[in-house]
């Protein structure tokens, strides 16, 4: 298994996580097959969104023969269940029966995220960051029951404002190809109609969405991902707006070769399905590569945009060119560039400066890129 660092908390993550709604409608013994393999695989990170108590319950359980140092888990304010089924809550007093009842159930004597959940309009956010559920949740952290802060959101515009307040460790964001293309969109139901991605014209990522991954890497704030398979659409020749599936493993390394993610949370409900995820840790580059899909699909122009696929290597200077771009992104929207990021450049191997033109990395790129006017931008920022 590959670890990463979950942003400025410090705290280590498996790339791989897994989701809580595969734990519903589940047996004990059910959970406990799921958690047991999930561990075995190497996987420590587990978001748990769900209010439903049986679950709750059933993977407190499941964890608690495991010693608390080997899981992460990402729990959910605002979560509660009325009636016999989940729903979001911003009533205060719902929040905190709530959250005391997850940390009873689950056993749990601090959470290593506490994640405001569901956030994807703006006066729902004004009224989080305004009022009682925010002072909450930061009463949570300087009492150590919470490490850190987190926000779920499909909004790119919400998860902007939630690094722009400096409280917000962390932002689970739904990302994968297709989201990727699409604006800030607040009624999340469209992000799974078939119709949302019909007939529509693909200039590359949204702006504001390279935007938000570049922000979140140059604040320490980590990603975590929802929905990297786009719930399923990306897996279907069908249903995919490339008109063609891609595998598990090509939509976990999209989401991994994003500036910020630290994780990506696979809603898995069989141990097969684990497997296919975790198979991400042992697959060869080539098995990995997304990039002819994406460059080869209909009603697309990516061109011109580094994807930070690799597909540019091999390099005559063994210069880890996506590694570059990467890092030209990420100083380009800014007005001065932070030495921690000229630092992490200096650390490369091999630097833009190295670079002899020979142009076979413009001829290996999928996406029309001008790498060798990307290198040359890379020498005035970094090393001049």
């Amino acid at each position: 298994m590959e670890y990463r660092i979950l942003g400025r908390t410090g705290i280590k993550v498996s790339a791989i996580g897994i989701g809580g709604e595969g734990f519903e409608n589940k047996s004990y013994e059910a959970c406990q097959v799921i958690i047991d393999c999930a561990i075995k695989e190497g996987i420590n990170f587990i978001d748990l969104y769900n209010s439903n108590p049986e679950v709750r319950s059933y993977v407190g359980k499941a964890l608690k023969k495991y010693s608390r140092s080997d899981y992460v888990i990402q729990g959910h304010l605002c979560s509660t269940w009325s009636g016999g089924q989940y729903q979001r809550t911003r009533n205060f007093k719902e929040v905190v029966t709530a959250y005391e009842d997850f940390l009873a159930r689950m056993q749990l004597d601090y959470v290593d995220v506490g994640m405001i959940h569901y956030v994807d309009d703006q006066k729902d956010f004004d009224d989080i960051f305004n009022g009682q559920i925010i002072k909450y949740a930061n009463d949570l952290k300087e009492k150590g029951i919470v490490k850190s802060l987190g926000i779920s959101t499909h909004n790119t515009d919400i998860a902007l404002r939630a690094v722009e307040t400096g409280i917000i460790d962390v932002i689970l964001f739904s990302i994968n190809p297709a989201y990727d293309m699409l604006p800030a969109i607040e009624d999340v139901d469209k992000l799974f109609e078939q119709t949302t991605f019909k007939n529509r014209t693909y200039k590359g990522i949204d702006p504001k969405r390279e935007k938000l991954y570049q922000t979140c890497e140059n604040a320490g704030v980590a990603l975590t991902v929802m929905k990297g398979y786009g719930a399923g659409l990306l897996l279907s020749d069908i249903e995919s707006p490339f008109e063609k599936a891609l595998t598990p493993v090509q939509c976990l390394h999209y989401c991994l070769t994003r500036p910020a993610v630290a994780s990506v949370m696979v809603g898995v409900s069989n141990t097969d399905q684990i497997h296919a995820a975790t198979a991400y840790t042992i697959s060869a580059e080539k098995e990995k590569d997304y990039s002819e899909i994406l460059a080869n699909a209909p009603r697309k122009s990516f061109n011109g945009h580094c994807m930070y696929c690799g597909h540019c290597a091999p390099c005559l200077k063994k210069i880890d060119i996506a590694s570059v771009n990467k890092y030209l992104d990420l100083a380009l929207i800014q007005e001065t560039v932070p030495d921690t990021l000229k630092n992490h450049y200096q650390l490369l191997a091999h630097l833009a400066g190295e670079c002899i033109e020979c142009g076979q990395c413009i001829k290996n790129c999928p996406f029309g890129v001008d790498v060798i006017n990307k290198m040359k931008q890379a020498v005035m920022i970094f090393e001049t």
